[in-house]
């Protein structure tokens, strides 16, 4: 009986002790949140430049670069396919490099110039990559082929800025626009129906190869 007792008080006084610690713990919480401000202080203002359009942002710290197209630009052909970085789909162009935009915050990009699909070109006037993809049926699903796009584009640029892959034979002479740089350096942008021959083809023609 005594120990019936005793143990009967001992969960009531545990009760007790945890009840009052919530409530410690809520007041300090209440207290920190009106020292610090409001839930504001978690947001910024950002602006970028967007297709050629200066926009200004009011995000989360926390939403990736990705997400500020998709969901606040309403730019939804820039593909959120892995978000891991590891898939492409999500390539664009920030000052005229390709990143994945999975990765990086919007917050970190304050003043860049941002490409994404939509900006390369439109219906009626395409961008010669566009063309290129859908004269050499560089695409099934066509869910990748935004990113692969954007990668295409960026990656003629590399090779004509001299920038070397895995695969550049000579470091002390300019790039060669070949085939396996090309495909060295797409080789970022997964391809799920495995159109990879025939977005080589379109970049081929574009950049002047033969594949």
């Amino acid at each position: 009986m005594y120990d019936g007792v005793r143990l009967e008080l001992s969960r009531r006084n545990l009760l007790i002790s945890s009840a009052a610690t919530v409530a410690a713990t809520g007041v300090a919480g209440s207290a920190v949140a009106q020292s610090s401000g409001s839930h504001m202080d978690y947001t910024s203002k950002v602006a970028l430049t967007v297709n050629g359009e200066h926009r200004t942002l009011d995000l989360d710290n926390r939403t990736t670069l990705l997400d500020a197209l998709r969901e606040h630009l309403h730019l939804t052909g820039t593909k959120k396919g892995c978000d891991h970085g590891q898939c492409g789909a999500c390539t664009v162009l920030v000052d005229g490099k390709r990143i994945n935009s999975c990765l990086t915050l919007a917050v970190m990009h304050e003043g860049d110039e941002v490409t994404t699909i939509e900006g390369l070109g439109q219906p009626g006037n395409l961008h010669p990559m566009q063309a290129a993809f859908v004269k050499h049926d560089g695409f099934q699903c066509g869910y990748c082929t935004p990113g692969q796009i954007c990668s295409s584009v960026a990656v003629l640029e590399e090779i004509k800025s001299n920038i070397p892959s895995h695969v550049t034979e000579n470091l002390n002479e300019p790039s060669q626009l070949t085939a396996n740089e090309v495909r060295e350096r797409m080789s970022g942008n997964i391809c799920r129906c495995g159109a990879y021959s025939n977005i080589l083809d379109a970049i081929s023609e574009v950049g002047g190869i033969n594949a």
